[in-house]
């Protein structure tokens, strides 16, 4: 299935960028925290600049995957990008991952297998009615407005946990953004893709959810932000699917087995974030515990 390909490819550069982007966040101090200044700062360091060049591949992956697949479908498979990395950072720097941080490969693994399973979301359009975005966009607009504004009351890993939630729901509208889009450019070509106001603020969305996710990286741990990141990202998409694009998911019984699936996935990205590589830490002697 070409969607779930390219979402996997999706998950890798994410995964590997969102490494990159902590290491360079964390070097920069508390006073630059929501402000323009902390970009400029950013983007004077190659390591920040090569997260971003994963972050675009990542992008052009994640059009194919939503043109070709349901949102609801795509868009949990994200939950691979830090198991995925951390496989990679250890065959790249030849370090051997710790008993625990296998545990917790196996936990986002089987995790998204169960939820998948169960959930077994699918059908839908790919288009959405434009009256539908008037709610959609203002219910989005008033969360992250109070997630952002609870964050500033908050400091270390509280805030980082809130801004990576306000950065998950940025996300997962510019997924359900990117996925009308490019459904437009079937019936009416590239024109009618670079015509569309979905394009725009697509735009708007994802550089709005990145400032945010640099804040969260920059305010706390990895292990505060990326789980609620991750999960954040995956149950909005889904509700974004099911509300805008009219996809179906199982209920009733079948949310026991799901609510399980979610336990198992926060459990295997909070053990996996505490590790060094996710943290951006260079790798020690190999070592095995």
């Amino acid at each position: 299935m070409i969607s779930v390909l390219f979402a996997i490819l999706t998950a890798i550069s994410n995964g590997s960028g969102a490494v990159l982007q902590r290491r360079a966040a964390a070097t920069v101090p508390d006073t630059e925290a929501m402000r323009l200044s902390l970009i400029g700062r950013l983007l004077r360091q190659k390591v920040w600049l090569a997260g971003i060049g994963l972050v675009l591949v990542a992008a052009a992956c994640q059009a194919v995957a939503l043109a070709t697949g349901p949102i609801a479908v795509v868009q949990p498979i994200f939950v691979l990008e830090l198991p995925s990395t951390l496989l990679i950072a250890s065959y790249l720097f030849r370090t051997r991952l710790a008993r625990s941080t296998w545990y917790g490969v196996a936990a986002v693994t089987l995790g998204l297998t169960l939820g998948m399973a169960t959930a077994a979301p699918g059908g839908g359009t790919d288009t959405v009615r434009p009256a539908a975005w008037i709610p959609a966009l203002l219910i989005t607009g008033a969360a992250e407005a109070g997630l952002i504004l609870w964050s500033l009351r908050l400091r270390g890993n509280a805030r980082a946990a809130l801004l990576g939630l306000a950065a998950a729901g940025g996300y997962a509208l510019t997924a359900a953004l990117m996925k009308d889009a490019v459904a437009r450019f079937d019936p009416g070509g590239i024109g009618a893709v670079l015509t569309s106001w979905q394009l725009y603020g697509m735009a708007v969305a994802g550089v709005g959810a990145l400032f945010l996710l640099q804040n969260a990286l920059q305010a706390g741990s990895l292990a505060a932000s990326q789980p609620m990141l991750t999960l954040g990202d995956a149950l909005i998409s889904i509700a974004y699917g099911v509300t805008l694009f009219g996809e179906t998911v199982r209920t009733g019984w079948w949310l026991l087995p799901e609510l399980a699936a979610v336990a198992l996935i926060a459990a295997g990205c909070l053990e996996l974030a505490r590790s060094p590589l996710a943290a951006g830490a260079p790798p020690g002697p190999r070592r095995v515990t």
